[in-house]
């Protein structure tokens, strides 16, 4: 435990401080529940500060993937305690824990940019997040070419490896607990059996989150949307990386409106990890 300032203490948070982190959550208006933290956790490690009273008022995640690759979420601090530096304390606290050659990713708020730039982050990319009060897209979309299934233990290797050549490393780990939190799962196949793409859905607290959704083409990406999201009756969100053009056209013909574009920035790298363009959707912003 590292001590900054007489009454706030810099920590590594465990499962009895979830309460504590949605708490700090609700605070700015973010919709980390339980399931989302748990993920977390078991994905990586969260940092943060707790007041003298025991009560959190800044936190910091890093998620760490297989081989040489990290990704930096969760980034908050309470109101009242803004202006201390904080949340660059804890999110250095990410970085050093992990190597130095570690390519770290965030997707940063606007606010928060400034400071990722100070600590050594460059822009590489952007997302785009898009919303939607209640999905519209088409209940007749249909292929001749794949069959969708739900996801089976046995899939899973594939998937793994499907993802890695979509996300720039592999995240066999974080997937397992993905797949655990979410609300469906399925997988494409090809005539052959072959798996040729994979989705996610993971019901927050106000949004159905689409991602990561792992397609050879806009069409199989845009069929995926549609099996996940055609049986929910409320707000989506879905994270797209750049160079979509066509399946960003499609979501806001089914009732997506793009909310921002926030910047995709990295540490110890000055480019973005190899992606052969079948990532249609991130998994959230905190997981890159």
């Amino acid at each position: 435990m590292t001590t900054y300032h007489s009454q706030l203490q810099l920590v590594l948070f465990d499962a009895n401080d979830i309460p504590g982190l949605i708490a700090l959550s609700d605070s700015v208006g973010w919709d980390y529940d339980e399931f989302e933290i748990r993920t977390v956790m078991m994905s990586g490690k969260i940092f943060g500060h707790k007041n003298a009273e025991g009560e959190i008022v800044s936190s910091a995640a890093i998620i760490t993937y297989d081989t040489h690759l990290a990704s930096i979420g969760m980034v908050i601090v309470h109101e009242n305690y803004r202006g201390l530096g904080l949340g660059k304390l804890a999110t250095q606290k990410c970085i050093e824990s992990v190597s130095e050659h570690t390519e770290i990713m965030l997707v940063a708020t606007k606010d928060g940019e400034p400071l990722y730039k100070k600590m050594g982050f460059a822009t590489v990319d952007y997302v785009h997040k898009y919303l939607a009060d209640n999905y519209v897209g088409a209940l007749n979309i249909t292929s001749n070419e794949h069959t969708i299934e739900g996801f089976n233990e046995s899939d899973f290797d594939d998937v793994v490896s499907l993802d890695a050549a979509a996300f720039g490393d592999k995240r066999s780990n974080f997937l397992r607990n993905r797949i655990n939190q979410s609300k469906h799962c399925i997988v494409v196949k090809d005539h052959d059996g072959n798996i040729i793409g994979f989705g996610l859905s993971i019901l927050g607290p106000i949004n159905l989150i689409l991602g990561p959704i792992i397609a050879t083409d806009s069409k199989t990406a845009s069929l995926i949307i549609n099996i996940l999201a055609q049986d929910h009756n409320g707000k989506l969100r879905i994270d797209v990386p750049s160079g979509h053009a066509e399946f960003i056209k499609w979501l806001e013909q089914s009732g997506f409106t793009e909310a921002n574009t926030p910047p995709v920035m990295i540490l110890h790298t000055e480019k973005m990890p190899t992606r052969n363009n079948t990532l249609f959707a991130i998994a959230a912003q905190i997981f890159g």
